[in-house]
């Protein structure tokens, strides 16, 4: 009499998963490297991601997303009707808000997310009582795919400049040509920019020629620091597009950044970085990173942090203000720009 053999059952396969992180620049730069252990992981399935509209730009080049949607909030459903004709097997919300946990439900497939943390950002920003973790959001990020037994790979972000993108040397002054400082002077907010007059004093003091980089917002302010220091800096805000300037963060020796989208897009080219904190900290999760780098145990040899220490009212948003709300700005205004010199004269050897 033959046994009874019960055959295990075999897991469905992975055909096509679905990435979602609406935006911002550096936000979505921190995606990266999920989405590269996803598509190493399972590199016959299809990488589908979902971006606002204004934000597809960070993910265009990237090789390891094979389809890219883009969300429309005015018409959530809209985006919820294409995307249901995919059947995705898996979808990872690295966004994590109200629509995209609508887009989630609808779309009625296996799901995760990850840990955003918002008690105790808000116990951070409301009462300045620090339980967050010491690692990048990335760490966070993983959650989401641990389902799927996917885990970090230690390589740090992407960020992917095709070549016809790609700068040349005659779009900067023949003065920058052997090497030049990129100062990242735009942000999202006020309260994440270092202040004109800061830049100016910084400019002054640099040993290095400099280029200003930023979007068309960050023009005039630009021109004002050119301004006081002509032929040392040169104010390339708005004159490139995103990837073009990303592409001018990967020819700089060091990076001097606000804590704004260029910044992580230099991690990513492992730029040695200053990186200029105002009204938020880097315990939030959003620091430089490189892949293995935390903020006690694994410290980045090519990152410097400056920011101001035993301000009580710092840090006061986990996003930021159009002015400071205690009306000094001390946050950012405190900061030594002699030791932001310093940083950049140190990590100028790297």
């Amino acid at each position: 009499m033959k046994p009874n053999i019960i055959k295990k059952k075999e897991k469905p396969a992975i055909r096509r998963i679905l990435v979602i992180r609406f935006s911002s620049i550096g936000d979505i730069v921190l995606t990266t490297p999920v989405i590269r252990a996803l598509k190493r992981h399972y590199p016959e399935a299809e990488l589908h991601f979902l971006v606002k509209k204004a934000f597809r730009q960070v993910v265009l080049n990237n090789p390891y997303i094979d389809t890219i949607h883009t969300y429309d909030k005015e018409d959530t459903d809209a985006t919820i009707r294409s995307l249901q004709a995919y059947q995705f097997d898996f979808v990872a919300d690295l966004q994590k808000n109200f629509r995209s946990r609508k887009i989630t439900g609808a779309l009625g497939k296996p799901s995760a997310s990850f840990p955003k943390l918002n008690i105790r950002k808000w116990l951070y920003t409301s009462f300045k009582l620090n339980t967050l973790p010491d690692k990048s959001v990335v760490d966070r990020y993983f959650s989401a795919v641990k389902k799927l037994k996917v885990t970090n790979d230690g390589a740090g972000l992407d960020y992917f400049i095709p070549v016809e993108q790609q700068t040349v040397q005659d779009d900067i002054p023949m003065s920058h040509w052997a090497g030049f400082v990129g100062c990242v002077i735009g942000g999202s907010f006020a309260t994440k920019k270092f202040p004109v007059h800061k830049w100016i004093e910084f400019v002054n003091i640099c040993l290095y020629p400099v280029i200003l980089l930023g979007g068309p917002d960050d023009r005039d302010e630009g021109n004002e620091i050119a301004a006081a220091c002509p032929g040392k800096v040169y104010n390339a805000c708005g004159k490139f597009n995103l990837t073009e300037s990303a592409d001018l963060v990967k020819r700089a020796k060091v990076v001097v950044s606000n804590d704004t989208g260029l910044m992580h897009i230099a991690a990513a080219f492992k730029k040695p970085i200053v990186s200029l904190w105002g009204n938020t900290t880097p315990w939030l999760g959003m620091f430089p990173y490189y892949g293995f780098n935390d903020l006690t145990t694994n410290i980045a040899p090519l990152l410097a942090i400056e920011e101001v220490q035993g301000l009580s009212c710092r840090p006061c948003s986990k996003l930021g203000y159009a002015r400071c709300p205690k009306k000094h700005f001390r946050c950012m205004n405190d900061i030594d720009v002699k030791q932001v010199a310093a940083d950049v004269e140190k990590l100028w050897k790297f």
